[in-house]
């Protein structure tokens, strides 16, 4: 594939992160900003807590778009066309103290101070608590591989980075207010203020009025807490300010081109957009995602601990089943608990073995194009592990663990994949040894506790006496597809009364391994052994 046909083809494909690159290229349609510097993707983090999985998402989805566009101006990564920013807000006031956070009486003790000034509760030996969870973004985000430049609030607050923006606040200080005063409640507005100075005092972030003295040497007056009026500076790090007009700063002082976030700051969004203009810059461009809901369908909430961990993830699936379950329809809500984990590493598996064939069209709009792509592959269709599959898919996997029970170890797991598996060593199939592991956690903890093998019942003992009189006669080393045949020619005699072959896999399926569905038998049957499965046969009939 050459650059060109990329280009060309990039620039008409439908998938979204191509989509949201074409706003990009339409805001410069030559692919470079006038001043020559790179585009500018960033994503925000608030370190009053941990990175989670709402976090990956947004870093995920953004590098989306930032290799979309990359391929759309013929760039690769190396060209330093494009640039994303991981943003950590840490000079926003601690406002409560965190449930799931060591030394609590620590914290409580600043509540109200920049989160970048308060000490480190989990005494890591870092020097703040925010310091504390930017290091766990960087270690978070360093992990998945994603290519990014970290910048804290703090650093660019306290070494006046930010001076000029903030003092461009201070100057459209009155067109602020009338951005944002109509949108507050009459209590709220009385204390409004886009800035919010820092108490010299108290070292608390203040929610006081504040009366603009002198823009161009940044001063400000406001009353601190214990009464007294101040006159100081709000440069150098000694304010910062309010949430959307902070946010609509970053976009001006940084000049950032692209950045998505949630449905729940739409509002956000469309007040820092106009805070932007008027301090003379432009809102990015950028995408409104729909939030992560649980297995109820209700909005996962860290306090109610309703969600699923990035760790949890990785305990039951794959780094790439992540990924591959993220990309689909930003603008749906995703339901995300651990069921859908295993459809997810088999689709994901799916669609890698199929990207090589694919016509140009169809790779682009695979998701497993994008996400080899997203940490500096150019041509993903050639990135190492395209094309490949797993010998068997994580479904099955899970069903021959299901069958050996919540005590099975690795090492039975591999013994049963050699009926299956050529060389089945560990060494030589790494990927399928990781989903080994995982379908014992997963097991263990979802699987085992519900099952439930019931007794055959009516034609149903008489079909799998059938089964097992063909299993018998045949050779051990009979391939999947020919045990299937036979599995699909007994489903179909009338005298065992199945209206259909649903019927008779759901039979298989409750009586020999104890849940709704399963896989194809052949393949299980293959994997398992034949005298094995002619054991579990017997042992249903027992029953």
């Amino acid at each position: 594939m050459s650059m060109n046909d990329l280009i060309a083809a990039a620039r008409v494909n439908k998938a979204w992160p191509f989509q949201e690159a074409q706003r990009l290229l339409k805001r410069y349609p030559d692919g470079v900003k006038p001043d020559g510097s790179p585009v500018l993707f960033e994503t925000g983090y608030g370190p009053s807590g941990l990175p989670h999985i709402g976090t990956f998402q947004e870093v995920l989805r953004t590098t989306l778009v930032r290799r979309a566009f990359e391929a759309m101006i013929g760039a690769k990564p190396e060209d330093g066309k494009t640039r994303l920013v991981a943003f950590s807000d840490d000079m926003d006031g601690l406002r409560k103290v965190p449930d799931n956070v060591p030394n609590q009486a620590l914290l409580a003790k600043h509540l109200g101070k920049p989160l970048s000034r308060i000490p480190d509760p989990f005494e890591k030996g870092h020097e703040s608590f925010a310091a504390h969870n930017n290091a766990m973004l960087r270690a978070f985000l360093d992990r998945f591989g994603f290519d990014y430049e970290f910048i804290a609030a703090n650093d660019m607050y306290n070494s006046g980075r930010f001076d000029a923006a903030l003092k461009q606040v201070l100057r459209k200080n009155q067109a602020i207010l009338d951005i944002m005063l109509p949108t507050l409640r009459e209590e709220r507005r009385r204390t409004y203020s886009p800035i919010l100075p820092i108490s010299p005092s108290t070292g608390r972030v203040l929610q006081v009025p504040v009366e603009v003295v002198d823009p161009e040497a940044g001063l400000v007056r406001f009353q601190d807490e214990n009464g007294a009026s101040v006159e100081q500076t709000v440069l150098g790090g000694t304010a910062k300010l309010q949430w959307k007009v902070d946010w609509a700063m970053r976009w001006y002082s940084l000049g950032v081109d692209y950045e998505m976030y949630g449905k729940d700051l739409t509002d956000s969004g469309v007040q820092s957009g106009k805070i932007v203009e008027v301090l003379g810059g432009r809102k990015p461009e950028g995408l409104i995602y729909e939030l992560f809901l649980d297995e109820k369908g209700e909005k996962i909430s860290k306090s109610k601990g309703n969600g699923l961990t990035i760790e949890e993830w990785l305990s039951y699936g794959s780094e790439e089943s992540l990924g591959f379950y993220i990309f689909p329809n930003p603008k749906s809500a995703k339901s995300l608990h651990v069921g859908v984990i295993p459809r997810a590493v088999d689709d994901y598996w799916q669609f890698r073995a199929a990207l090589p064939t694919q016509e140009l069209d169809k790779q682009l709009g695979n998701p497993v194009w994008h996400l080899l792509r997203a940490n500096g592959g150019w041509q993903a269709e050639e990135a190492p592990g395209a094309g490949d599959t797993l010998p068997v898919t994580y479904g099955l996997l899970l069903n021959l663990v299901g069958v050996l029970g919540a005590e099975a170890d690795r090492e039975a797991v591999w013994s049963y994949l050699a009926n299956y598996v050529e060389d089945a060593d560990p060494a030589k199939h790494p990927e399928l040894d990781v989903l080994v592991g995982t379908a014992l956690a997963y097991n263990r903890e979802f699987v085992a506790p519900t099952l439930k093998k019931r007794a055959p019942v009516d034609g149903e003992r008489d079909a799998l006496k059938a089964l097992d009189c063909a299993l018998q006669v045949i050779a051990p080393d009979m391939p999947a597809e020919e045990i299937q045949t036979i599995v699909y020619e007994i489903g179909k005699r009338e005298e065992f009364g199945f209206e259909n072959l649903r019927d008779w896999f759901k039979c298989l399926y409750e009586t020999l391994l104890g849940s709704e569905q399963g896989p194809r038998m052949g393949s299980f049957i293959a994997l398992y052994g034949v005298e094995n499965s002619r054991k579990l046969i017997a042992g249903a009939l027992d029953r």
